[in-house]
């Protein structure tokens, strides 16, 4: 790797956690030459502006955030043990970018101000339904979940509750709601799981 690509990778890495606690609008050149070791020249000498960077920055964070959320799936032999699994990794790994979800934290951020990050935070929220949706449907052709299971409800029920959970955990500074997601999500797994003798899609 050329030291100017390797340059450009660490600005990324350390400009994440500004980024990912402060927002876009939030996280000021100040913080993040102090973040970088960099002044304003030497961060815009490898990307053209501030939103290439937040970019960059989230692609980064989520990146991170994903492989830690997904540690250890491919050893779990089953469709709603994956979806267990992933519940546990979300609650118990601790964030490898510091700042809370990135997808949560950008999704927020940018909501009006900002359309290409908008863009980029929904494709990703996409990218992360559609895993989910993945593995529900895995479980319906092993007829390990039920047919009548809708992956897209079943992602989306996943994915709200775990980042409701994580909403509620910040502003109470207590793990209660992220425990009481499990819960709830533990049981409604429960739910969807194909019961003996009732027909499921082979």
């Amino acid at each position: 790797m050329k030291k100017g690509q390797q340059t450009r990778e660490r600005i990324i890495a350390q400009a994440a956690p500004v980024f990912n606690a402060y927002g876009y609008e939030g996280a000021t050149m100040s913080q993040l030459m102090e973040a970088t070791g960099l002044e304003k020249g030497g961060i815009y000498r490898h990307f053209s502006s501030k939103e290439e960077l937040a970019m960059e920055s989230f692609k980064f964070a989520w990146n991170a955030v994903l492989k830690a959320r997904l540690r250890g799936l491919d050893e779990v032999p089953t469709a709603l043990g994956k979806l267990r699994h992933i519940i546990d990794n979300f609650i118990e790994v601790r964030a490898p970018v510091s700042g809370g979800c990135p997808l949560l934290n950008t999704a927020t951020d940018c909501d009006d101000g900002n359309p290409a990050l908008r863009e980029l935070a929904k494709k990703t929220l996409q990218s992360w339904q559609q895993r989910l949706m993945g593995i529900v449907e895995d479980g319906i052709r092993s007829a390990e979940i039920a047919s009548t299971t809708s992956p897209k409800i079943t992602a989306n029920i996943l994915i709200s509750t775990l980042e409701g959970g994580v909403m509620i955990t910040r502003l109470e500074r207590s793990l209660d709601a992220l425990h009481d997601a499990r819960t709830a999500l533990y049981a409604h797994l429960e739910t969807i799981a194909a019961k003996p003798g009732r027909h499921s899609k082979s």
